[in-house]
């Protein structure tokens, strides 16, 4: 089980820093600065990778729903690993 979490929280992370380090024109087009994709990869790394993803083409239809997706997957990674601690907290 540590393996499959440690895989959810730095897979997408890694992901994205391959991704920035590949195409960094991009990423550039993207966001106007290094701040917000930093804290993107670092507390919302699935919405910022589809953010990336569908921002060439506008965040419309399609693309804002594969966005909301991404957020849900964060909330989703972060929830399961709040709840899998819940024990080690003294929450029941």
């Amino acid at each position: 089980m540590c393996i499959i979490l440690s895989a959810a929280l730095l897979g997408p992370r890694i992901i994205n820093v391959i991704w920035w380090l590949i195409a960094a024109d991009r990423w550039a087009a993207t966001f106007n600065g290094p701040l917000v994709p930093i804290l993107g990869i670092l507390f919302l790394p699935w919405t910022t990778l589809a953010y990336v993803l569908v921002a060439q083409n506008g965040l419309t239809g399609l693309g804002f729903v594969a966005v909301i997706i991404g957020l849900f997957a964060d909330i989703g990674t972060y929830g399961s690993s709040a709840y899998k601690n819940k024990d080690k907290v003294g929450f029941k």
